[in-house]
């Protein structure tokens, strides 16, 4: 604090005024007036001082009197004034607890050494963390977070143009970035390196020609457009692991071993005789040869519909059914549920069977569920398809052609098309059926699940692995629904597979983020919130909360270990949690 003078035409008034700090910008705020130079000439009289001894006695006691930082700020506003046209006044804090996590990975040091081996010039690390963090927060185009990213208490001065470079240097270092984010993970949360999942999926881009990356390919989505796939590892405990990105027309099978090859010879794994476990998509004997190497383990979804026929019988055969714990009895299937009474005490149970197999290179076993819910299940669903397809065809009624669907869950499958001539003309017309054979060759199945393993632990175990796939459905969901990891709006190859790491370290943080909350709440509480911890600035004195303060918020300040909800934090105060998170 210190004395300002301002001269006018017929006096000088004085005012006590502070220098604050923001954004590295100094400025200053006046925060009393103390009077004219007639007044203060006139007290300093009555005191038998000079004006300059009063003045200084005056700062002295104000400084005195307002040094406690506790103490109450008294904020004054004009009704006459309007604010500065064009001037922010509300920021987001939020992105401070993904900001904590972003620190303690040293994503800062990466992007540095990334910096020296290039000998770029551009802060790569401030380009990083704010299209990390307004992925999460504000999720959008690069240009569109280029200008989002000003709602952060700490607005990056980043150009446009260097995003997009930084884009490409980020692209060539994507195998150095995984193997660090995963090793300096290690010192900031327990890694659960037993168990690995794998999975594949592919986004689609709004483009019609195809290029070295994007290309048309079997879309989950069902869109008649290029794509690209990535595949990803998780680990145990559902954090990602490492990833990659390959072209849309490419099968995910190619790519799962030299990703895992990857893990295994670079990244520093506690326990490096993991168990892979991923869906009946990867059933090959070429990834269950390499799983079984150096002690490795494997656990794969088997698809029951295209087991060889001695098999399929005997895994659907009602008789040799077992139950977890119970090693003495062996059950019918077909008696239970033909009992009323036994179909009530089983109705919840889950079964299992054990059958010994063998591919071409792997002696494995195959295990085979079953469950009356799940049997319920699966049925009910199938019906709510037939359903569908046969309002499908009733509504139809001019016969035009129908597009139809084979896969697993689409309800247009089970559309049986014949094409016959009506008239001289010889215009082909459609009609439309229910597969009913279709119908009866699913019903079979219903209530059965099926997985290889060359695992020899207890069945509990084995399947417990096998539950922990959710996860890794669950991450795709969030990139894709709560990220919107597309639309991506950039066209180069190496910018692209950038965008995708930027996604990667984004689930990354969030998943941690999660952990370090316990779990406790959903991704859209967690990043509603997130979203909605506004300030508003009031100049010169700090940030005021505009949000509500919940359980969850409080949970947030106790896990990081600061606080934003105070009624008032001053801008040292700020700076003291940008120092802590840094440090």
């Amino acid at each position: 604090m210190r004395i300002s003078t301002s001269k006018g035409k017929t006096t000088t008034l004085y005012y006590i005024i502070k220098d604050y700090t923001k954004n590295g910008k100094r400025s200053t705020k006046i925060i009393d007036k103390i009077g004219n130079i007639q007044k203060i000439t006139e007290l300093s009289n009555n005191e038998g001082i000079d004006c300059k001894t009063w003045l200084n006695n005056y700062l002295q006691e104000y400084i005195k009197k307002h040094s406690n930082e506790k103490e109450e700020i008294l904020i004054r506003k004009n009704t006459e004034k309007l604010i500065t046209k064009g001037e922010r006044r509300s920021y987001n804090v939020g992105y401070l607890f993904l900001k904590d996590i972003y620190y303690s990975l040293n994503l800062n040091e990466i992007c540095k050494e990334i910096e020296e081996k290039h000998q770029f010039k551009f802060d790569l690390n401030n380009i990083l963390s704010n299209l990390v963090f307004s992925r999460i927060i504000f999720p959008s185009s690069k240009l569109k977070t280029h200008e989002l990213s000003k709602k952060f208490v700490e607005f990056p001065n980043v150009k446009l143009e260097n995003i997009y470079r930084g884009l490409s240097y980020l692209s060539s270092e994507m195998d150095l970035i995984q193997e660090k984010i995963f090793e300096n993970s290690l010192k900031v949360i327990n890694r659960n390196s037993k168990v690995i999942y794998f999975d594949c999926t592919n986004y689609f881009f709004e483009i019609n020609n195809e290029d070295n990356l994007r290309k048309y390919g079997i879309n989950k989505q069902h869109q008649p457009s290029p794509q690209v796939g990535m595949g990803l590892f998780l680990d145990g405990d559902g954090l990602p692991l490492a990833f990659n990105i390959y072209p849309g027309n490419e099968s995910e099978t190619k790519h799962m071993l030299p990703l895992e090859n990857k893990i295994v010879s670079k990244f520093k794994l506690k326990d490096s005789k993991f168990v892979v476990c991923t869906d009946a998509g990867l059933c090959t004997d070429e990834i269950k040869k390499y799983n079984i190497e150096d002690g490795r383990g494997f656990v794969i979804t088997q698809s029951l519909k295209k087991l060889k026929i001695e098999y399929q019988k005997e895994a659907l055969e009602a008789t040799g059914w077992r139950i977890s714990g119970d090693f003495k009895n062996v059950y019918n299937i077909n008696g239970i549920e033909e009992d009323e009474t036994l179909y009530q005490k089983y109705k919840n149970t889950l079964f299992y069977k054990i059958i010994q197999t063998e591919t071409a290179h792997v002696k494995q076993d195959l295990i085979v569920t079953f469950s009356f819910k799940y049997k319920d299940y699966n049925k009910s669903i199938r019906e709510g398809q037939i359903t569908r397809a046969r309002n499908k065809i009733k509504d139809n009624k001019n016969n035009e052609k129908i597009l139809i669907r084979h896969h697993q869950n689409d309800y247009r499958r089970f559309i049986k098309e014949t094409i016959c001539i009506k008239d001289e003309s010889l215009i082909e017309k459609y009609n439309y059926n229910i597969d009913e054979n279709l119908i009866k060759e699913e019903e079979q199945f219903d209530g059965f699940y099926g997985l290889t393993t060359n695992l020899s632990d207890d069945i509990e175990t084995i399947l417990k692995v096998v539950k922990g796939r959710w996860e890794i459905e669950e991450s795709f969901r969030i990139m894709k629904h709560d990220f919107l990891a597309r639309p991506v709006e950039l066209s180069r190859e190496d910018r692209i597979k950038a965008h995708f790491m930027t996604c990667y370290i984004s689930l990354l943080i969030y998943r941690i983020l999660e952990k370090k909350l316990n779990n406790k709440y959903t991704t859209t509480q967690i990043l509603e919130t997130l979203k909605s911890m506004n300030v508003l600035e009031l100049k010169g004195d700090g940030y005021v909360p505009d949000y509500v303060r919940t359980d969850l918020t409080d949970d947030l300040h106790e896990a990081f270990d600061f606080r934003t909800d105070n009624e008032i934090l001053t801008y040292k105060n700020y700076k003291k949690i940008f120092d802590q998170i840094k440090n």
